[in-house]
């Protein structure tokens, strides 16, 4: 009995000695059984398959694309109806990229093929067995960053100068769009943005929001901060102040004022002093002209003088007509309630027009008076229940600009 319990004993130690003990000569250490690195791409082993990566080329389909790496025209047909509800063959753009799995052996067979219709989404058409085609997403990485300066040329340009994504002025044109006009920034106007940016696989993808800004226009420094709660969503000022106003500063985005509101203005057809009781807009025909705020159609139709015009109700209050456009967005009719934003229409030069614009005419109390010196009414402010959180939030990122202004 003692002898079987020595034996036992030895076959113990062994045991344990030889499944990593403090010697021997086979013991392997954990942490260098974990050192080999597993690569991965799209969620699959990318070591255990030939991978080949490149771009759709023009003119190129899936065909043409898989029949070299050995999936015949039955297979990529059977791809094509798998693969309609997911994302339909027949939309592989040319210069996106794409990857091929390929087995390792001499015939060098596609496993699986997968399409990237943008930086983010790709689409997997599994080969192996049945065909299985699903939609995936890269992991994106949003960072925080900050950007300040001085307008000298174009906010685009001065954007482009300080390594900055230029689309942060789309962006700022779209938060200020009902407190500063756009079309008449000035050189020496000052502009500081706190915003984060999307990475994929290290690279940029662009803007993802911006969190704070502070816009300096005519020397009047105008702060936005974003805000979101359960009912509450968009900028405001540092009192709390919706940014956003009950009507948009143009119907148009990135146009210029080819002219103004003007009682004494000489009419460039008729050939006569006549008062112009609009702002003219110019813009490429087919621009998109949109709604500036909530409200009614009354009317939708063709003028002589106007063109193809479309005029609305906002309130007991206001009214807004858009003239001389090229052709009136479907479903615009009377009656119709459309909401701030909403495409009505499109820039033309129907009517009486030397050129592709939209006149835009404002009515206040039954007078039509210039919309741009107008104090527009404002949107809803941060809200009494949620006010001391929007405090926090803002002194957050008052705080973040304030370091990235004066670094250590």
């Amino acid at each position: 009995m003692i002898r079987n319990a020595w034996l036992l004993f030895v076959v113990i130690g062994l045991f344990f000695y030889g499944c990593g003990g403090s010697g021997g000569a086979d013991s392997v250490p954990i942490d260098e059984e974990m050192t080999h690195e597993v690569n991965e791409e799209y969620g699959m082993v990318t070591d255990s398959f030939l991978v080949i990566k490149d771009k759709v080329g023009k003119n190129q389909n899936l065909s043409s694309i898989l029949l070299p790496y050995g999936v015949p025209y039955a297979t990529i047909d059977q791809i094509a109806k798998a693969s309609r509800e997911v994302f339909d063959v027949r939309k592989l753009a040319a210069g996106k990229p794409y990857t091929i799995f390929c087995t390792k052996d001499s015939a060098g067979y596609a496993t699986c093929f997968i399409y990237e219709p943008n930086a983010t989404d790709y689409v997997v058409y599994n080969l192996r067995d049945s065909i299985h085609v699903y939609k995936g997403q890269k992991e994106i990485e949003k960072k925080t960053r900050y950007v300040k300066g001085v307008v000298n040329s174009s906010l685009y340009v001065d954007l482009q100068k300080q390594h900055a994504d230029p689309m942060l002025a789309i962006e700022l044109s779209e938060i200020y769009a009902w407190t500063i006009d756009f079309y008449r920034i000035q050189k020496g106007d000052e502009f500081e943005i706190l915003y984060t940016e999307n990475y994929v696989e290290g690279k940029s993808i662009g803007v993802d929001r911006i969190l704070a800004s502070t816009f300096t226009h005519f020397g009047k420094p105008i702060k936005a901060y974003f805000f979101e709660s359960e009912n509450e969503k968009g900028y405001f000022n540092a009192e709390g102040d919706n940014l956003k106003k009950a009507f948009l500063q143009a119907p148009v985005k990135f146009s210029r004022i080819s002219s103004g509101y003007n009682l004494k203005r000489f009419h460039p057809v008729q050939k006569r002093v006549k008062p112009h009781l609009g702002t003219d807009y110019a813009a490429p025909k087919g621009t998109p002209i949109m709604a500036v705020g909530d409200g009614v159609i009354t009317e939708a139709r063709y003028k002589a003088n106007n063109g193809n015009y479309v005029k609305m109700r906002h309130n007991s209050v206001y009214e807004t007509q858009y003239l001389h456009m090229s052709k009136i967005a479907n479903g615009i009719k009377p009656g119709v309630r459309v909401s701030q934003g909403d495409i009505i229409g499109y820039v033309g030069s129907t009517g009486l027009a030397t050129g592709p614009h939209v006149c835009f005419r404002f009515w206040k109390n039954g007078k039509q008076v210039d919309h741009r010196k107008e104090e527009l009414p404002s949107s809803d402010p941060v809200s009494i229940g949620t006010k001391a959180e929007f405090d926090l939030v803002r002194a957050r990122f008052d705080s973040l600009m304030t370091k990235e202004r004066h670094p250590l």
